[in-house]
């Protein structure tokens, strides 16, 4: 282990997949550093731990990386845990080794664990692309994955989490009081998808990519703008500026023309401005969606 004082970080507590997490660093009255926009569980995850939130921001202007100036100019004294989630959800932004870098060297500097949800890295991805790869991230960083998306299992609770051994053993000291395995056909036939070809994942990502070109479209004809190098399962783009904010442009789309489209600010302020498309529903379902949006 490096010199950081991680060893003061470790609690034993319950919960769920993210709270684990949480629980196995932080005691009530910690702070996490949480995403803004990003995915909620890393909020309520962290506030069943009873740990207090500091929101950090992503702006598209800096590709929705955090921005370390500011986050040096931030009260970090009480900070244990930080969540990342690369290739972003909900802005589909990459990942890349020069940010995990600056993410790595910035944990060491303040005794801080990074933890990075990468559930979305192979999807529509290229680069694929783990925190861990950068030399000296296992001293203070957790990565997730799930085969929820990666490998169309949604609902199986099938996941990983890798990191180094002493942070692994904290961890199970948590789980061990969760829950004693998964039911072993599912076992089973998880180890079976792992075993999924690369023709397997490239004939999924025709599929998405087909999914996209609708989503597209669909933005288009609401007059968004959007970045067409995202990657994940999901478009995020940016409301017209006659628009109130997105919660005024779902509510219309919804009422109007029976199409429910996620209102960004669902993922903090910061999302306000800007609403999102699964790529999870199917090519028929988007192409309803857009013919009623063109009517």
């Amino acid at each position: 282990m490096v010199s950081c004082n991680f060893k003061s970080l470790y609690r034993n507590s319950t919960s769920d997949r993210f709270e684990r997490g949480n629980s196995a660093f932080v005691n009530p009255g910690d702070s996490v550093l949480v995403p803004n926009p990003g995915y909620p569980t890393y909020t309520s995850s962290s506030r069943l731990c009873e740990a207090n939130i500091v929101s950090y921001d992503l702006d598209e202007n800096n590709n929705w990386q955090p921005d370390f100036e500011a986050l040096e100019k931030t009260d970090l004294r009480n900070v244990k845990l930080m969540w990342v989630n690369y290739p972003n959800m909900p802005t589909g932004a990459k990942a890349t080794t020069g940010l995990f870098e600056k993410l790595v060297a910035f944990g060491k500097k303040h005794s801080i664990v990074i933890c990075n949800d990468n559930p979305y890295s192979f999807i529509l991805n290229e680069e694929k692309l783990s925190i861990l790869s950068v030399e000296g991230a296992k001293d203070c960083c957790i990565e997730m994955n799930s085969m929820s998306k990666a490998h169309n299992m949604a609902g199986w609770r099938m996941a990983m989490l890798a990191t180094n051994a002493e942070f692994i053993q904290w961890i199970l000291k948590v789980k061990s009081n969760v829950d004693s395995g998964m039911f072993r056909p599912m076992m089973v036939a998880a180890v079976a998808a792992l075993q999924n070809t690369e023709e397997w994942h490239a004939e999924m990502n025709q599929t998405y990519a087909k999914r996209r070109v609708l989503a597209h479209q669909i933005m288009d004809e609401l007059k968004c703008t959007y970045d067409k190098d995202q990657v994940g399962m999901f478009i995020w783009a940016r409301i017209p500026e006659h628009c109130k904010d997105s919660g005024e442009l779902a509510d219309k789309i919804l009422y109007d023309k029976n199409v429910f489209i996620t209102p960004g600010f669902i993922f903090g302020d910061k999302g306000i401005r800007y609403i999102r498309i699964s790529l999870c529903c199917p090519e028929p379902v988007l192409l309803e969606a857009l013919n009623r949006i063109r009517s």
